[in-house]
């Protein structure tokens, strides 16, 4: 079986470009190791997969992938075979709340009152998951 399961955050937006009548998408996940490191894992996504990574793949969007290693090679311009080893996307999620977007997007400090409570930062009160 030649599945894997992939949680990291996109290096760059989503690279898109048409091969005959299928759009294809390359983008790289940093996935974090237990020690601090990270693998840059070079991921493809095809067809309606390549759509979906063309809108929402943004540099720093975190998210869930499913697919399948896939291993190959070619001869570059100098002659010299190289092999490649990229994950072809069959499924994503997002793995960032949308609370976790917000508070991202606002690069204000966060404040806390005299008593220790967090000052909710202007606009979010709606977005809050208990009121």
């Amino acid at each position: 079986m030649n599945k894997t399961i992939l949680i990291g955050r996109c290096t760059k937006d989503a690279e898109v470009r048409q091969n005959n009548e299928t759009k294809v998408a390359r983008f790289t996940l940093a996935v974090d190791r237990y020690n601090s490191d990270a693998d840059f894992i070079s991921c493809v996504a095809f067809g309606k997969n390549a759509d979906f990574a063309e809108k929402y793949l943004t540099k720093g969007k975190k998210i869930c992938l499913e697919g399948s290693i896939k291993t190959g090679s070619y001869t570059n311009k100098d002659g010299v075979k190289v092999y490649t080893t990229d994950v072809i996307a069959d499924r994503f999620e997002f793995v960032d709340s949308k609370v976790d977007e917000g508070f991202a997007q606002i690069n204000a400090p966060i404040e806390t009152t005299e008593n220790g409570f967090i000052n909710i930062p202007e606009g979010l009160e709606n977005e809050l998951p208990f009121v």
